[in-house]
Formats: C-alpha cells, sequence, structure tokens
C-alpha cells in the first residue's frame, strides 16, 4: 500500500477559512479540531478498537460525517445527528396542515431539513362544502410552512430548509409552477414536481393528459406544452425541479413495505412519510497516494468502521418527533457517498467527464457500494437485521439485483442491518472544512471564486480556492463541462446508489434551449431519480459569485436575479 502524499497526511485542515467554518458550524465551545473529532469517535464506538480505528479515519479526514452528526453527537446541545426528513402526510384539512407545520418546526428547531408532499391539498377554487366556502390551493399553505421556517435559526447557525414537492398530475400544477417567478416568495423552500412515467408516454402519444384530484379528473392539459412550460421556468429560474418518482419507487429497496412521495431539501434522500436519514462522505482527495494513484485497499478497510459508526448514530442520537424514531429504528437508513471526486480525479490525471474518469467513477462507486453492503450484512449477522427486513422481497427489489452474486449471497445467509446505504449528497460546507475540495460529485465551480457565507449576523463574502488548484492542478471547471457530460456523470453515478444523487447540471451559453429540454429526457431515460440544472445567465443569482481576472487586479461579479444581467463592480 503506497503512502498518502505529504499534503495529504496530516490532521485537520490548512486553509485558515475551513478552520473558521469549523470552528462556527461543527465544534463546541473552546474545542479544538481534535477533541471535535475525539467526541465524535467516543460517542460513536464499539469498542476501544473501533474508537481508534474511526478516529483515525476521522482525525486525517478520509471520512467527514454530515454536519449534523458532527454538531450533535457527543455534544451538550440537543440537536439530531439526522440532515433530513420528509413530512408525516398532509391531508386535506386544517387540523393536518397545522399540525404538520407544527411539526415541521420541531424539526427545523432540531438541525433538521424536511420535504413535504402537498399533492393531498385540494386545488385552489375548489368547494369546501362545511364551510361553503372555496378552497385556497397548496400553494397558499406552503407560505404557512414558509413563514415557520423564516422565524427558525436551526441549530448550528443553520437556516430552515426546506423541499415542496407536487405530483406532476394535480390540478394545482400551474400555480406551483410559477410560484417562485420572483427573488421575494416561497423563499424557504425548493421545490419540484414528482414526474411520472405516465407524464412522459403522454407527451410521446399526444393524447390529452388528465390532471386528478381524489379520482376526478379536473381537466386534461396537453402534456408537450405544459412540459414545456416547465423547461422554460426551469432554464430561466432553476426551479421547479424534477424528480422521476416512479423511478424512486421502482428502485426503492423497502419496494414491499414504503411508498415514496417526497425527498429531502437537496433531493438526495427519497424517503418515505416521517423518514429520516444520516449522511457522510468520503474524501477522495485523501485516498490519492504520492505517485498518482488511488488506495483503493485503504479505501476498502475505512468502510466496515464507517458503517459501524454510523449505524450506532441511528440508537444514540435524539430525533425530533417519536415517528421519526420508529421510522429511523424500523429501518436503519444511511447515506454514505463521497466528496473530491473531481479534484481526486483530476490529481491522478482524468479530466472530468473523460472517459478515464467515468472508469474510475465507476470502481469507486462500485467499491462504495459492494464494501457498504457487505459491511451492513456482518453487522446484522452480530447485532440483528434491521425489523422490517424480509429476505425474499428486499433481495427481489430491482436495485439489490444489481449487486455481486457474492454480496447477495452475503445478505441472503446473514440479513442486512440497514435498509440502505449510499447517497451523493451536496457536501458544501463539508467539503468547504476539508480544504475546500469538490463537492460530492461535482466539478469546482471556478478553480477560485467568492462564497456568500451566511452567518447568524447576516452573510460574509471570502475568497476561497479549490483544493486541487491549490495542490498546482488545473482541472475542468463546472462551466467549461458541456450540459451533456454533466448529465451522463449524473447517470453513471445513479447507477450505484440506492438512495439519490444530489447534483447541478450546469448549462452554459452555449446550449439552445431545445438541447436544455433534451438533459432532462436524457437524465429520466438513463435511471437518474431527479434532474436539477443551473443557468449562470438565468434570472435567479447562485451563491457562487465568479471572478474574472482583470489587470491590475480582480472583479467579482454577479448576476441580477431579475433582469438576469452579468455587472461587475
Amino acid at each position: 500500500m503506497n503512502d498518502l502524499s505529504l499534503s495529504n497526511k496530516h490532521f485537520g485542515m490548512t486553509v485558515p477559512l475551513s478552520e473558521e467554518m469549523d470552528i462556527m458550524k461543527y465544534r463546541q465551545t473552546g474545542e479544538t479540531f481534535d477533541d471535535k473529532v475525539c467526541r465524535i469517535a467516543g460517542a460513536l464506538k464499539d469498542s476501544d478498537s473501533h474508537f481508534h480505528s474511526f478516529l483515525d479515519i476521522l482525525r486525517e479526514m478520509r471520512f467527514v460525517p454530515a454536519g449534523r452528526v458532527q454538531n450533535a453527537m457527543g455534544s451538550a446541545r440537543e440537536t439530531t445527528a439526522y440532515n433530513c426528513f420528509v413530512s408525516p402526510i398532509i391531508e386535506d384539512s386544517m387540523e393536518s396542515i397545522m399540525s404538520v407545520a407544527t411539526k415541521a418546526a420541531e424539526v427545523m428547531r432540531r438541525g433538521g431539513g424536511i420535504g413535504f408532499d402537498f399533492s393531498r391539498i385540494r386545488p385552489r377554487g375548489d368547494l369546501i362544502k362545511s364551510l361553503d366556502s372555496k378552497a385556497s390551493g397548496p400553494v397558499s399553505y406552503m407560505g404557512i410552512f414558509n413563514a415557520v421556517c423564516q422565524c427558525i435559526s436551526s441549530a448550528g447557525m443553520r437556516r430552515g430548509a426546506m423541499m415542496s414537492c407536487l405530483r406532476i398530475d394535480s390540478p394545482s400544477n400551474e400555480e406551483f409552477l410559477t410560484a417562485k417567478h420572483n427573488s421575494t416568495a416561497l423563499t424557504g423552500f425548493n421545490m419540484s414536481f414528482t414526474v411520472t412515467d405516465k407524464f412522459f408516454e403522454h407527451i410521446d402519444s399526444g393524447e390529452p393528459f388528465p390532471l386528478i384530484f381524489e379520482g376526478r379528473v379536473y381537466k386534461e392539459i396537453n402534456a408537450t406544452n405544459f412540459w414545456d412550460s416547465i423547461m422554460r421556468s426551469t432554464w430561466d429560474y432553476a426551479e421547479p425541479g424534477t424528480l422521476f418518482i416512479d423511478t424512486i419507487n421502482r428502485m426503492n429497496n423497502l419496494h414491499y413495505c414504503e411508498t415514496i412521495e417526497a425527498t429531502n431539501p437537496c433531493a438526495e434522500q427519497c424517503l418515505p412519510p416521517n423518514g429520516a436519514c444520516l449522511l457522510g462522505s468520503f474524501n477522495l482527495t485523501k485516498y490519492v497516494t504520492c505517485d498518482n494513484q488511488f488506495d483503493f485497499e485503504q479505501f476498502k478497510l475505512d468502510i466496515p468502521h464507517v458503517v459501524r459508526a454510523m449505524d450506532n448514530v441511528v440508537d444514540r442520537t435524539i430525533y425530533p418527533l417519536p415517528e421519526q424514531e420508529t421510522e429511523g429504528k424500523n429501518k436503519r437508513r444511511m447515506g454514505l457517498g463521497i466528496m473530491g471526486l473531481a479534484n481526486a480525479a483530476e490529481m491522478i490525471g482524468f479530466p472530468y467527464g473523460s472517459a478515464d474518469f467515468m472508469e474510475f467513477t465507476s470502481k469507486v462507486l462500485s467499491v462504495l457500494r459492494d464494501e457498504t453492503y457487505s459491511s451492513s450484512a456482518d453487522l446484522a449477522e452480530e447485532k440483528g437485521a434491521f425489523p422490517l427486513y424480509d429476505k425474499e422481497k428486499y433481495l427481489d427489489g430491482n436495485y439489490t439485483a444489481t449487486l455481486p452474486n457474492w454480496v447477495r449471497d452475503k445478505i441472503a445467509e446473514k440479513g442486512i442491518r440497514n435498509s440502505h446505504l449510499t447517497s451523493v449528497a451536496p457536501t458544501g460546507t463539508i467539503s468547504l472544512i476539508s480544504d475546500n475540495i469538490s463537492s460530492g460529485i461535482e466539478p469546482p465551480f471556478l478553480h477560485y471564486y467568492d462564497r456568500t457565507i451566511q452567518t447568524f449576523d447576516g452573510p460574509r463574502v471570502e475568497r476561497v480556492m479549490d483544493y486541487a488548484y491549490s495542490q498546482g492542478v488545473e482541472g475542468r471547471t463546472a462551466n467549461e463541462i458541456s450540459a451533456v457530460e454533466h448529465v451522463d456523470v449524473l447517470n453513471l453515478c445513479s447507477q450505484y446508489i440506492d438512495s439519490a444523487v444530489s447534483k447541478t447540471c450546469n448549462v452554459g451559453d452555449e446550449v439552445t434551449y431545445d438541447q436544455f429540454k433534451d438533459l432532462y429526457r436524457r437524465a429520466w431515460e438513463g435511471g437518474s431519480k431527479g434532474c436539477t440544472t443551473f443557468r449562470a445567465s438565468g434570472k435567479r443569482m447562485g451563491i457562487l459569485n465568479e471572478v474574472k481576472e482583470e489587470e491590475g487586479g480582480a472583479e467579482a461579479c454577479f448576476i441580477d436575479p431579475n433582469t438576469g444581467q452579468k455587472t461587475c463592480d
């Protein structure tokens, strides 16, 4: 096994901003980095041997738990280690709506993001017989949840985060489509349509597409025209996103005991009502050796220690709601992923999106998939399978069918401790505290950029340099990669991940509108569970602001969210 290069062989972070963000977000008062990782390892250990193995991984940041885990485990704070949740079912009654809003407030207060499906609320203008009045529709009630979100600064200075989902066949789909065509409404929400296979079938056939509520057809629409309206909205405003809900349920390991209707705010976790998931990511740059190889052996050795530790979170954290605890312990979901993929691949010599990059990515993710499932099977032999495990039905799933035979045989023999094990999250802040490695499976936005950091006292702009670039590797940036390459990476990664993949497909000015529309169809046909795009020249400003080099210095450039015009100060 090769030694890691000297630049990677250190404890903690070396970039001052990374240290500052770690102190701000994840450490208790007076904690050093080493204090923090000792606290986390101590809270999640099964034995002294496990403590030291996991501590070594945390100290070198080969694996970085999601922020909620770092903030909560072993801490005096009464926060949950779960990053993300989906709400209870929102029924078509004021009692249900207000009850779920109250529960959502508790989730966000405890540090969790939360997703909702509003499809069961009757459409605007529908008669409420008991009151002899007209319904105001699901979008109006989203305003209640948005107000709750804006009032809550969740634990660790993390603002509340929410996802609003609506079925594509809802009679309220037109109002939902335009709800965020400004910079002020429903700002606490990401918004996504849950798009069915049937909708795409109606686009292809040209048959009218019915909008249905409680079995009644309210009207029929032209599916092609409405899809074009969605695409125009995402072209300009980057919303609503699209979730391919039939793919999500078809590929769900728990297809036999749950139905998924929504996701967490960043859509890397497809969850049932009251669902919750733990997140954490392997830092792939830490496995790049001094001779520009990837240390797969060390990667494989680390995974069992991480699976064991993260499984312990299920039993050792607090839950905002009792129904979430029941859900979490019955299924024991986790979402282990990767970050620094672009940096690691470019450091080895594989340009982002190239054939070598795709082959490398496949190998990394197949190892992640196989070793997490194998480790969970070993844990099941020791501690028992998750309570809702059914061997025949579980191994009959469409995703588990993709596991290699040696893993399937192991599960058949021992069971499995966790229903789901993998996810690719955006990893924004944990990538930043890891010396600003590339986030998730994304390429760097730019080699250096100005980042708007939200603090309790307001936003602050900081200059940050990409990790690989700081090591002398000038890899491809997000806007240098074609939109098709972005989607192809998304589709490739989605094959290996049991929950979902969060990725933004950047769309440059050279992409025509017709080519843009094809990206979403390409993602659906390629097996992805959703698609998100961003156009810098659209009408929505991103968090990252381009830095433009000019003679005599650098200028920060901003996108006006109202006009779509870029200006430089």
